[in-house]
């Protein structure tokens, strides 16, 4: 029997309760529409609500899923945005209303967000259309904490290798085995009896390759697969991870000014 482990387990458990809170204050920000919608895009992968914490400098977004088998941290400078008027600000949004707004224009627009605290409301505008919308209690929504995790083996290569490969071990199950030894990565799925699927890229193949002793651990696809769309246009991608410890993917966007951290709790065998 195999049970998918939850985050917390891997977390120091001072650090469970953690959390903070940040007052609103006043927003007035432009972005591109290509930004604003990677950012919607990839937290909507785990989750519909979301609590953004814009600070001085930048926009910073945690979100689990609600199984808490998968987390996603991402931060995005100021320096993405074309324009940023900020004091220390939280927001609770529907994602989905900021997508549909943004499904209605092109790369390059441009949408302004401002927020009217003593209105309640959050203006946005993207051409022609303004949308007024009403934010979320961001005080119901707990961002959560991010694992401190030191894991033993790393490799980084294309977003777009990484995305095939694990598009490839979907035509065989569920569940993949990530493996990575001194002579490369090997990403792996057994269907049954017979079916398999198994994708490899050697030492020679990948951008880069840390791994004193070889790892592997197992992973649920359906968690992996949504994410690895975004990544497939990306130039690096890192993964890190152990024998049976969570999975670490980072990547940039936005030429380096945004940078995303994904977690993913490893399936284990046996009851733990």
């Amino acid at each position: 029997m195999r049970k998918t482990l939850p985050l917390g387990r891997f977390m120091d458990p001072r650090r469970r309760a953690e959390g903070y809170r940040v007052e609103r204050d006043m927003l007035n920000i432009t972005a591109r529409q290509d930004l604003m919608r990677n950012i919607c895009d990839t937290i909507s992968v785990l989750v519909e609500e979301a609590r953004l914490d814009f600070a001085e400098n930048d926009l910073e977004i945690r979100v689990v899923d609600p199984s808490h088998v998968a987390m996603i941290r991402m931060k995005v400078d100021s320096a993405a945005f074309e324009s940023w008027e900020v004091d220390e600000t939280s927001l609770g949004l529907e994602l989905v209303k900021i997508r549909d707004l943004l499904s209605l224009g092109n790369a390059g627009d441009l949408i302004e967000m401002k927020h009217d605290e003593a209105e309640g409301r959050i203006n946005l505008s993207m051409g022609k259309i303004e949308r007024v919308i009403r934010p979320l209690d961001h005080s119901t929504i707990s961002p959560p904490n991010v694992p401190d995790l030191e894991l033993p083996a790393s490799v980084t290569l294309s977003g777009e290798d990484l995305s095939r490969a694990l598009r490839a071990a979907r035509l065989g199950g569920e569940l993949v085995n990530i493996s990575l030894s001194e002579e490369g990565l090997t990403i792996n799925v057994t269907g049954g009896d017979t079916d398999s699927v198994s994708v490899m890229y050697t030492k020679d193949e990948v951008q880069e390759l840390k791994c004193d002793e070889p790892v592997r651990s197992q992973y649920s696809l359906s968690h992996l697969l949504p994410i690895s769309k975004l990544m497939s246009v990306v130039d690096s991608v890192t993964l890190r991870f152990g024998n049976n410890f969570p999975l670490k993917i980072e990547y940039e966007f936005a030429n380096g000014a945004a940078d995303v951290t994904y977690f993913l709790a490893p399936r284990i065998e046996g009851d733990i």
